[in-house]
């Protein structure tokens, strides 16, 4: 062997070398506080230890009707003076009339100032020169903390938008407005707080039953060793068994439907459909309808009869499948250390996750305060210009701009590096797609070359040699850094393009242009139909390279014609060998979901004690199907990757060999049998 690709092996390890130049560059420009805390008008954090806004943890606004809806409060800076305060305000009151009694309600007094720019205490002041030079807000309302920020307290009250039980307030520049004034708002904040109650109910669910979650995934990961196992033995049996236990337990499920379906009839308000109660934040709300149940019944029974029927058109060639399975739990077997190889995979990703989101955090926050002129008239010439705040008091903008104030308005800069904070995003997007698509292109090379070296094997085990994994493991390293980082970029551009179309496609969703829509719809089903493409090139690229140890593109165009020369092969068994791998782990997920569904509803009496006070059982529930899912798939793809390779070798032995004693084939004999149209040849002892 040689080292292939080396050129784009050196410009991988640039490319690795410049990413951790970017992080420390980040790192030391960054600053994640400005995400973890809200911004005042003046660039100071709310809520920031050591400070003057110490125990000041909320953002208040001192117009929020000049704020169009919640999404620009949080991303984007609202145009109006925004201060750091204790709390909220918990009532309605002007300035105006704050300023008329406060020699006779001093209190009414003492409130209201919290609100206003600190320092201020002249009641005396005009309110036209107050509201000039904000130094107070005009009124307050009665609002509650959200994301550390005071948006309105909205409330419905037999379907009238109110505050405070009030459909009307002052706004204390002598008009009477009505609340619905901020329903664009309200409908936005209203929708958010839904959310985040129901975020709140399930962080304390996942509290109290993490450890039952981690008990789930680990009797997940032993049923998913334990039929790996008996694939070895019983490949046969046991995927049948599979098949008519994924049908049991749909049909469990759809008998369960009928019952709930039927046992809610004549019950008062479970004819009700799920448009008549519309959204709700109780799910279980929507369990007490027979709609529901009848909704789940009908797709379990669709889902069943779909897999009934393709059973019966594909038993033959699911026999033939099974068979090259045996095969490769044969080879599994002589290999077992390959079942664990997906948790180095899984780190690796893990770790390019992991420096993404920090670098990426980093990156978002490294920018320095930027401060605007904000002026209340319309025609200033020196509106949203920069300004100095240290400075601004000895200009002449004051004068020229009466009212106007240099406020903070967002993070950035004018340095070169600010300049390119965008590029920089797009960078660390890019180089985290090469580094995860590599990790995988790593984990394919090394399983390939494990397997291939168990069919390459004249005498097996015998021939096999020590520690074929970790050999393999080391040449993919060695010798085809480049090829596996080549082949990853082409994956990585292909995806980063995806993104853009989608960032593309959310930012005209607004449009009524519909050819453009068209084409972007056109545009991203033509580039996701490439990806699979490429993603399927590359995996068998990858297994030739393990084999033959020629560059990725050489071993790309070998594998793809070696393939199309056996295009019936691959179609009836590597699918099919994918839709029964695929239904063990629907049988895992769906074996330890029922399970946990009967624990979780208290249905199993010896645990009945022993289970959690939830606030929606669904959630751990969910989890562990999910997670098991997730595990079974772990393991589950090992068998997937043996049995491409063990294909592809067995499609390269047939055209290299004849079966002669100068050309012995090097499969099994069983397998030969099964795919192969010549005798097997005796080989030596």
């Amino acid at each position: 062997r040689r080292c292939t690709d080396i050129i784009c092996c050196v410009i991988f390890i640039v490319v690795i070398l410049g990413y951790i130049a970017l992080g420390v560059v980040a790192w030391v420009h960054g600053d994640p506080r400005k995400v973890i805390y809200p911004t005042d008008s003046y660039g100071q954090f709310c809520g920031q230890r050591d400070t003057p806004n110490e125990n000041r943890t909320i953002l208040f606004y001192f117009n929020i009707l000049k704020c169009a809806s919640p999404v620009v409060l949080i991303n984007l800076q609202c145009p109006t003076t925004q201060l750091c305060v204790s709390k909220c305000p918990d009532r309605f009151a002007t300035y105006s009339d704050v300023q008329a009694s406060y020699r006779y309600r001093p209190d009414q007094w003492n409130y209201f100032k919290q609100f206003c720019k600190p320092g201020f205490n002249n009641p005396r002041k005009s309110v036209a020169q107050v509201l000039r030079d904000e130094d107070c807000p005009s009124m307050i309302v009665p609002s509650r903390p959200f994301l550390k920020r005071c948006f309105p307290d909205f409330s419905t009250k037999n379907g009238v938008l109110t505050v405070a039980n009030q459909t009307t307030f002052k706004d204390g520049r002598g008009k009477t407005r009505n609340v619905t004034d901020l329903r664009e708002a309200a409908n936005g904040i209203n929708i958010v707080l839904d959310a985040r109650s129901v975020g709140m109910k399930i962080f304390e669910d996942y509290a109290i039953s993490w450890y039952w979650i981690l008990i789930g995934l680990f009797i997940a990961m032993l049923l998913s060793l334990l039929f790996l196992v008996l694939l070895r033995f019983t490949a046969g049996v046991l995927f049948w068994i599979f098949i008519f236990g994924v049908i049991g337990i749909i049909g469990y499920g759809i008998w369960h439907c009928y019952w709930e379906y039927d046992h809610l009839k004549g019950i008062p308000g479970s004819d009700l459909t799920v448009y008549d109660i519309g959204f709700q934040t109780d799910f279980k709300v929507y369990l007490q309808l027979r709609q529901t149940w009848l909704a789940f019944m009908i797709i379990l029974c669709g889902v069943e009869v779909v897999i009934i029927l393709m059973l019966i058109f594909l038993r033959n060639r699911i026999r033939i499948a099974i068979a090259l399975l045996e095969e490769g739990s044969r080879a599994i077997g002589y290999i077992m250390s390959t079942l664990f190889y997906p948790i180095v995979t899984f780190l690796l990703i893990a770790i390019c996750i992991s420096y993404w989101a920090v670098t990426a955090v980093f990156l978002a926050t490294s920018g320095e305060p930027m401060y605007k002129i904000m002026a209340n008239q319309t025609l200033c010439k020196y509106a949203n210009l920069t300004c100095d705040p240290e400075t601004f008091n000895t200009t002449n903008v004051t004068k020229l701009c009466p009212g106007a104030q240099c406020t903070f308005a967002f993070y950035g800069g004018e340095s070169l590096y600010h300049k390119y904070i965008f590029i920089f995003q797009l960078a660390n997007a890019f180089v985290f797609l090469w580094l995860v698509n590599f990790a995988i292109a790593l984990g394919q090379c090394t399983l390939a070359g494990a397997f291939a070296s168990y069919y390459w094997a004249y005498r097996k085990p015998a021939d096999i040699p020590l520690w074929p994994l970790f050999s393999s493991f080391g040449r993919a390293i060695r010798y085809h850094t480049g090829s596996l980082a080549f082949g990853a970029l082409i994956i990585a551009i292909v995806q980063l393009i995806r993104i853009v179309l989608e960032y593309l496609d959310h930012k005209l969703k607004g449009t009524q242009n519909s050819f453009t829509r068209f084409l972007l719809g056109c545009l991203k089903c033509c580039f996701w139909l490439l990806e699979k493409f490429l993603k399927f090139v590359n995996r068998n690229a990858y297994i030739m390279i393990a084999i033959y140890g020629k560059n990725f593109c050489t071993s790309a165009k070998e594998a793809f014609y070696l393939l199309m020369r056996n295009v019936v092969r691959v179609a009836v068994l590597d699918k099919v060998t994918d839709f029964l791998l695929f239904l063990g782990k629907i049988l895992v997920a769906g074996g330890v979901g029922v399970l946990a569904f009967f624990f979780f509803t208290q249905r199993i009496p010896v645990f009945a004690q022993e289970v959690p006070v939830l606030n929606y059982y669904w959630v751990p529930l969910l989890t562990i199907i999910i997670g098991s899912y997730l595990v079974a798939h772990g393991f589950f793809s090992v068998y997937a990757m043996c049995v491409d390779t063990l294909f592809l070798c067995f499609c390269e032995d047939l055209e290299r060999n004849d079966g002669s004693t100068a050309k012995p084939y090097f499969m099994s004999a069983s397998l030969h049998r099964i795919l192969g149209k010549k005798k097997l040849s005796s080989k030596k002892a």
